[in-house]
């Protein structure tokens, strides 16, 4: 099947009129025949809020007015898209992305991982547990930016399944080493597809880097964003490829499962919060 990646300059605070533009390229991208496409983080808000409280006004909730649109487009256009949105329940706001099709919202994320940077500074952090969704026969997993600094969340999703991990960005300059090397990583440690989609534009003095890209379960690069400019990536997906985990690259003498092959037992420290792991004056030689 097909899928897409959409590199959109978001408008900060024009919330209908990024929605607008993500239909529109929505359809577009449908047509050219896409199952699923997505867009950056915060695509219907814009990410670089100044407080809570300026942000707030324009979260929405999961399903709400944003997702009720996008359930039409897509009933309209039999697909499937993930969009980054700011989620409003209760007293909190979270940086989520939702995963939509024909038949309405299937799932949703909360970015678990914060950094110290635009809206993320005031919203509150995900702690649902990760999960896979199926849309259209594609398992879908999702992460936001800054969660794919951390490989244990993508392996999560793996483990549960995943054909495709999708990371909606924002990814502003310092970010460069991020796009054009943990995307592949995450992609060949894994054995999945990996999609990231970065925004364009500028925001408050921040000129975002543009370099979204798609890779495959062997880690090869299968389209790149070449311009920090609106710009539309496709690329053809094999599910199957990302379900078999274990590769003879010579039969009977080279052969590897990077799943098969995990040593759990060996991974204690991985589960210990920051802070509590063995001092360095613990370490044997010292």
């Amino acid at each position: 099947m097909k899928i897409a990646g959409v590199q959109i300059d978001v408008q900060l605070g024009e919330v209908d009129q990024n929605l607008q533009m993500i239909i529109k390229s929505l359809e577009e991208t449908t047509a050219a025949g896409a199952h699923l496409t997505l867009f950056p983080e915060c695509a219907l808000s814009g990410y670089c809020f100044e407080s809570r409280d300026e942000a707030a006004p324009f979260a929405q909730s999961i399903p709400g007015p944003a997702t009720d649109q996008l359930t039409e487009a897509c009933r309209r256009l039999d697909c499937f898209t993930v969009i980054g949105l700011l989620e409003l329940e209760g007293n909190d706001v979270y940086n989520s992305a939702v995963l939509i099709g024909p038949e309405g919202v299937i799932g949703k994320y909360r970015k678990v991982h914060l950094p110290y940077l635009g809206v993320d500074r005031y919203t509150t952090p995900g702690n649902d547990p990760y999960q896979v969704f199926n849309a259209g026969g594609l398992r879908v997993g999702m992460q936001i930016c800054y969660d794919a600094s951390f490989p244990e969340a993508t392996r999560c999703l793996t483990m549960l399944g995943a054909d495709l991990v999708v990371l909606p960005t924002n990814w502003p300059p310092g970010a460069e080493t991020t796009a054009d090397y943990c995307i592949n990583s995450r992609a060949v440690e894994n054995g999945i597809y990996f999609m990231a989609v970065n925004r364009c534009g500028r925001e408050r003095g921040f000129q975002f880097i543009g370099r979204s890209s798609i890779c495959d379960p062997f880690g090869k690069t299968l389209a790149k964003a070449e311009t920090r400019d609106v710009e539309i990536l496709y690329a053809e997906i094999d599910v199957e490829r990302a379900r078999n985990k274990r590769y003879q690259r010579v039969p009977g003498k080279h052969e590897i499962d990077r799943l098969a092959d995990r040593r759990p037992e060996m991974y204690i420290a991985l589960t210990q919060p920051h802070g509590l792991s063995t001092p360095h004056a613990e370490l044997k030689g010292k």
